[in-house]
C-alpha cells in the first residue's frame, strides 16, 4: 500500500510540474501572439501610410488627353 501512494505521489508531482511547464509555454505563446499583433498593427498603418502618399502623388500627376 505503501509503495502505491509513493507510486501516486510521483504522478501527482510530475502532472503539477507538467502544468507549470504548460503555463509557462502557454504564457510565451501569448507573448508571441501579442508581439505578432502589435506588428501587424503597425504594418497596416505603415501601409495605409504609403498608400494614403501614393494617392497624392497620383493626383498630382496630371491626366493626358
Amino acid at each position: 500500500m505503501n509503495t502505491e501512494l509513493e507510486a501516486l505521489e510521483t504522478k501527482v508531482e510530475e502532472i503539477i510540474a507538467l502544468v507549470h511547464k504548460l503555463r509557462a509555454e502557454n504564457d510565451a505563446l501569448r507573448n508571441l501572439v501579442a508581439d505578432a499583433e502589435a506588428e501587424r498593427l503597425q504594418l497596416r498603418q505603415n501601409m495605409t501610410a504609403a498608400r494614403e502618399r501614393l494617392e497624392g502623388l497620383l493626383e498630382k500627376i496630371p491626366e493626358e488627353a
